[in-house]
């Protein structure tokens, strides 16, 4: 394999694609169409009865790399960013997509060619759909706790590894459709959290970064009508500290959480 060159494919679409050259394949992929622009595509396609998802990346230019620079962000200008970060969940039992194919080729940062290829989350609703519902007819006390246990460990735990997602919105958290039939979420219903292809991983990650993260999932939670003891028993769990402690030490951080959710509320009116 070239130098320049990493792959790495499942078995099922090693098997399918064993006559076809990689990289070419993915280039030419057909399927439909979610996302097209700034050097990447990105669509979903179904192949021996499976349905799939392609991220393509194609270069972003150099001109997007500078801009960005130039704004102090480090430009995304391939899969890569998402592959690791979902490798990172995995690492901390977190639900994410499952990779089926990864692929780089190219050194230039400004054309590399670059995939990732994910099994479609079959049978999921997305928490900003379920929160919709939920203000049509809430949910019984249970399950709502549940539920914001499960994003509260989820960011825990994301966090606490080092890595911040810069899209934590409801929308990115497809939750198993199971619950569709029986409206009750369990210790065992699955949420996945997923568009990682933004995040960041290193060893500790600045507060400016947790206070956006959490102030983006509060702000687009703010429509569901959480009570004070929805948000305490988040913060409880998100913490991992007894309330009154975690209320005390951690006061700054907290209105600072509140005050990003108010400015990207009053941003979207």
């Amino acid at each position: 394999m070239d130098n320049n060159q990493q792959l790495y494919l499942r078995s099922d679409l090693a098997i399918q694609w064993a006559s076809h050259t990689i990289f070419d394949k993915v280039k030419r992929q057909e399927g439909e169409i979610f996302r097209s622009k700034e050097g990447r595509r990105t669509l979903r396609f179904e192949l021996a009865e499976k349905s799939y998802f392609l991220k393509l990346h194609q270069g972003v230019g150099w001109w997007e790399i500078i801009k960005n620079l130039l704004q102090l962000r480090l430009p995304i200008i391939g899969a890569k960013n998402e592959w690791q970060a979902i490798k990172f969940l995995e690492q901390y039992q977190v639900d994410t997509m499952a990779i089926a194919a990864y692929g780089e080729q190219g050194w230039n940062p400004a054309k590399k060619l670059s995939f990732l290829i994910t099994d479609e989350l079959l049978d999921t609703m997305n928490l900003e759909y379920l929160g919709e519902q939920w203000r049509r007819s809430p949910p019984s006390f249970q399950t709502k706790s549940r539920l914001i246990n499960k994003l509260a460990l989820i960011a825990r735990k994301m966090h606490d590894g080092g890595m911040n997602h810069r899209d934590f919105y409801l929308c990115h958290f497809l939750l198993d459709h199971s619950f569709a039939n029986t409206n009750v979420i369990t210790d065992d219903t699955q949420l996945f959290l997923i568009d990682l292809h933004r995040a960041q991983i290193r060893r500790k990650v600045p507060e400016r970064w947790l206070v956006k993260d959490i102030g983006s999932l509060y702000f687009s939670a703010l429509d569901i009508n959480l009570t004070k003891r929805d948000l305490f028993r988040f913060i409880k769990r998100y913490s991992g500290l007894p309330l009154r402690e975690a209320l005390m030490k951690q006061q700054k951080f907290w209105t600072k959480v509140d005050e990003r959710a108010v400015k990207l509320r009053n941003k979207q009116r």
